[in-house]
Order: C-alpha cells, then sequence, then structure tokens
C-alpha cells in the first residue's frame, strides 16, 4: 500500500520540473542471474559486456558535456568484473546505487538468497571504493516483502523500483514505509528496444524514445512533478538508440526549465517537503 500524497513539490532556482537521469550497468550479471547456463553462452555475455565497454563510456561523455549528473545502479558483480567502473563514475560525480549482486529477481529465489544478494551487493561495492548507497534498485522491479525489509534494515535511504505514483512517495509495507522515487515501464529503454535470442522482444524504431519521453516531461513540466527516466548501457548504448538519448537531453536542457537531479539529491531535497504533508 502506498501513503496518500497531497504535495506540490517545489525544486530548486524555481525550475518546474525535475529530472533524473538513471541507467542500471547490469553487464554480464543480467544474464547470469537469469540463468547459470548462460555461463557458456559467451555472445549473450559479450552483449552485456558491451554496456561497460562501450555504453558507459558514451553514456558518462554526454553528461559531461551537458554538465548532467547521474545516478548508475550497480550490481556487486558488474562492480567485481569491472573494477574500474565506479572509479569512472565517481570521477565525474556520479552517484552508485545498490542493485542486487548478480541481478536475481527477488520474487524467484529464497528469502536467503535475497539476503545474499542484499550483503553481496554491498561488499562488492565496498570493495571496489563506492560510498555506501544512499539508494536500492531492486532487480527486474521487483520489490518482496523479504527485500523490503532489508533496504530498510540496511539503512536505504530511498527505494526505486515501485510504481504506485509518478511522483515521489512512501512506499509502505506490513507498518512500515520507505521513500519512493518510482519508476514505470514507459519510461524505461528496455521494452522498447530490449530483445533476447530465448523470449524475442522488441526492435522500435529509435525515435519512438524522443517521442515517447517527451510526452512524460511535458506532462509533468505542467504538473512540477519529478520523473525517473531508466536505461541500461547495453541497450541504450547502441549507436543510433544513443543519438535519440542525446536529442532527447539536448531539449530538454534547451528549455532551461529543468533541474537534473541524481536520485539521492531528490531524497534529500523531497523529504523534508513531504513529512510538512503528513503532520
Amino acid at each position: 500500500m502506498t501513503t496518500p500524497h497531497a504535495a506540490t513539490l517545489k525544486w530548486p532556482n524555481a525550475k518546474s520540473t525535475a529530472v533524473s537521469l538513471t541507467f542500471d550497468v547490469d553487464a554480464e550479471a543480467g544474464y547470469l542471474g537469469e540463468s547459470p547456463a548462460y555461463a557458456r553462452r559467451l555472445t549473450s555475455l559479450s552483449e552485456g559486456r558491451f554496456g561497460v565497454v562501450r555504453g558507459v563510456p558514451r553514456i558518462v561523455e554526454m553528461l559531461r558535456r551537458h554538465g548532467i549528473r547521474a545516478t548508475f545502479f550497480v550490481p556487486g558483480y558488474t562492480a567485481e568484473q569491472h573494477p574500474h567502473l565506479v572509479e569512472l563514475l565517481l570521477k565525474d560525480g556520479h552517484e552508485i546505487g545498490h542493485h542486487g549482486h548478480m541481478h536475481l529477481r527477488s520474487d524467484r529465489v529464497s528469502a536467503q538468497a535475497q539476503a545474499d544478494e542484499m550483503r553481496l551487493g554491498l561488499a562488492a561495492l565496498q570493495k571496489a571504493g563506492a560510498p555506501k548507497p544512499a539508494g536500492y534498485r531492486s532487480s527486474s522491479w521487483e520489490l518482496t516483502p523479504e527485500t523490503f525489509d532489508l533496504v530498510l534494515d540496511n539503512g536505504f535511504v530511498y527505494d526505486s523500483s515501485c510504481m504506485g505514483d509518478d511522483r515521489p512517495y512512501h512506499e509502505c509495507w506490513n507498518g512500515r514505509s520507505i521513500l519512493e522515487l518510482p519508476v514505470h515501464w514507459s519510461l524505461d529503454d528496455y521494452p522498447m528496444f530490449g530483445w533476447t535470442i530465448d523470449n524475442g522482444g522488441n526492435f522500435t524504431a529509435p525515435r519512438t524514445l524522443v517521442d515517447t519521453w517527451l510526452a512524460e516531461y511535458e506532462s509533468a513540466r505542467r504538473d512540477g512533478r519529478h520523473t525517473t527516466f531508466t536505461m541500461h548501457p547495453e541497450v541504450i548504448g547502441r549507436g543510433a538508440r544513443f543519438d535519440q538519448l542525446e536529442r532527447f537531453v539536448e531539449r530538454l536542457v534547451a528549455d532551461g526549465d529543468v533541474w537534473f537531479a541524481r536520485l539521492d539529491e531528490v531524497a534529500r531535497h523531497v523529504s523534508p517537503q513531504l513529512e510538512r504533508v503528513a503532520a
């Protein structure tokens, strides 16, 4: 269940809307978490690796060019396999969030496996030099009661896995709550472009991203909302798709009416406003 939301949130510098660009750097873990059989599927693993080798550098350079800081959710296994990744992201001031360890879907594994995902992911990020993450995003956006408790018990400031509102709100379960910075499939690159040899998928025209996301942005701007856009470097990092992402970002920058913020910055900004509404 979710809490009522009555706030009209205010953004820094009198901006009408806030936007967070977020990237799930699943890499090889995105496949291995689906099935250990992928350990023998070198082509699939290479597609995951593309996200770090080619996708992330393109994304980081684009963000640097526009002076935008973003949030990258990094599975522990990705941090272990690509130890330079965390350093690269931190150097440009990006946030690193927790995204499990092997990208296991919490609804498909035991309570112990969920606890291991949390513990191992935290340990790997710490070893790679990342500060303790403020935010958590569940693998495939499935959050179970067990993982919900783990998020709170490990002191995360916010979650970004649920879809109960299109504004920041508090997601509640069994008498406990956490600040939710919500997501949605329509604001994710994978439903547009994701494809696998096993399950098929979509090869949508790249321009669909701009058409869909600009429509959401204009709606959010009218409402004064914060919006989280979610991407995967192995997906959005492909040339033609990346060009469309840059077109989208250039439009928002040109409007001059957007506060681009990391999710942890949004959490710090909205928490006191939501507390005043609840009081």
